[in-house]
């Protein structure tokens, strides 16, 4: 017989450092606790390693199916931060300025690795917005009129003439 079990809420114990998963035994129809220690990880470890190590580990995988990898991930990142001596509140504001896209960045800049962090999230942020056929206020065809009698904003490069062409 096959057990299946409902994810209910996910934690983080700093002391010891550990994830808490609260979920609902559906065979038994009992709610409880499972605690994994967190062993081997540091102030510098990558937590996306580390949460995708936990999500496959044969002991936790069928309790953490219904646990999305990047819930786990800002688990770690939160651990990572306690490890580095910020309080909650600064880790939760850590990750998340890591995890917004900041429109004035130059992302020529970046490496691959930053680059595609930033069109990850850009994709979950669009997949997020997106209005798809089965949503009750999907509308087919939107139509928007704009306003002609408003004074439209320029821009820079609309202000240059085209004699320095």
């Amino acid at each position: 017989a096959r057990m299946t079990f409902s994810a209910q809420k996910c934690g983080v114990c700093f002391h010891p450092p550990s994830i808490i998963l609260i979920y609902r035994d559906n065979s038994q129809n009992k709610t409880r606790q499972r605690t994994m220690p967190i062993r081997n990880f540091s102030m510098f470890s990558d937590c996306s390693r580390a949460a995708e190590q936990l999500k496959n580990n044969p002991r936790h995988k069928a309790y953490l199916e219904g646990v999305s990898l990047r819930q786990l991930q800002k688990l770690y990142a939160l651990l990572r931060g306690h490890l580095q001596g910020r309080t909650l509140a600064e880790s939760l504001e850590k990750f998340h300025q890591e995890e917004t896209i900041d429109p004035e960045e130059d992302m020529n800049k970046l490496d691959d690795r930053e680059l595609a962090k930033r069109k990850r999230i850009m994709d979950e942020l669009f997949e997020k917005n997106r209005k798809k056929k089965d949503d009750p206020d999907f509308v087919y065809n939107v139509e928007v009129d704009f306003p002609q009698d408003e004074q439209l904003e320029s821009c820079a490069w609309d202000m240059e003439s085209d004699e320095e062409i």
